[in-house]
């Protein structure tokens, strides 16, 4: 009952830090999905040293409580590289020092060349990065990792939105499917899962601010929760 009680704290703190910063905000936005979704993620936000330090300890925390081993973070371009990279350096101020390693878009065809820059790929790789959408960017990153010859182990993200997913069609249009982005990754790809908030951590702090500004935004999350919620 501790762990999850620890678990629900930091997840709670982590939702104060984002609304603090602007990360989180409440309104109507269109997601990729073409979605209306009353409240918005904006990871870009983190954007000072001092809330990106801290949003490094928020996963270099969470990671540490979930057990994930892992021997090396992989940071896909372009959020994932100052994730990876802070979120490095966060566990190696707590005493556990992996090495690094981002991609980049473009190969490069002077210096060191090619679209990997850090250490060397090897063993078991934790890719770190913000959200996920619909598990591309995963299999991309999946990809990259087992050509060098090491193994893709785990994701671990700020926020799981714990939405179905959806798949494009070949006449352009996009339908929902039965599942979310973090599901496929675990169910189908086969790798662990570690993100700081979820959807549910979400309502959870709406739920407790009852009758204020914020708790007012309680029914359009639940209700968008209801419909595409998994």
């Amino acid at each position: 009952m501790k762990n999850a009680l620890a678990h629900d704290t930091l997840a709670q703190e982590f939702v104060q830090f984002s609304l603090d910063c602007g990360v989180l905000k409440f309104g109507q936005f269109k997601t990729k999905a073409g979605r209306m979704s009353p409240y918005f993620f904006n990871a870009g936000l983190f954007d000072d040293g001092a809330k990106l330090g801290r949003l490094a300890a928020f996963y270099a925390q969470r990671l540490v409580q979930s057990g994930l081993e892992f021997d090396m973070i992989f940071g896909p371009a372009y959020k994932g590289i100052p994730l990876g990279a802070a979120v490095a350096i966060e566990l190696a101020r707590l005493g556990k020092t992996v090495p690094f390693a981002y991609n980049r878009k473009e190969a490069k065809d002077h210096g060191e060349g090619g679209t990997l820059v850090g250490a060397p790929l090897k063993g078991r790789v934790l890719i770190v990065d913000d959200v996920m959408s619909a598990g591309t960017a995963a299999r991309e990153s999946i990809a990259l990792i087992q050509a060098a010859g090491a193994t893709a182990h785990g994701v671990a993200i700020a926020l799981d939105r714990q939405e179905m997913a959806t798949e494009a069609q070949s006449d352009g249009s996009v339908r929902d499917v039965p599942h979310s982005a973090v599901q496929y990754v675990q169910n189908v790809l086969g790798l662990q899962v570690c993100a700081i908030a979820r959807l549910e951590d979400l309502l959870a702090y709406l739920a407790a601010r009852g009758g204020s500004e914020l708790g007012g935004h309680l029914p359009s999350v639940q209700a968008y929760r209801d419909r595409y919620g998994v």
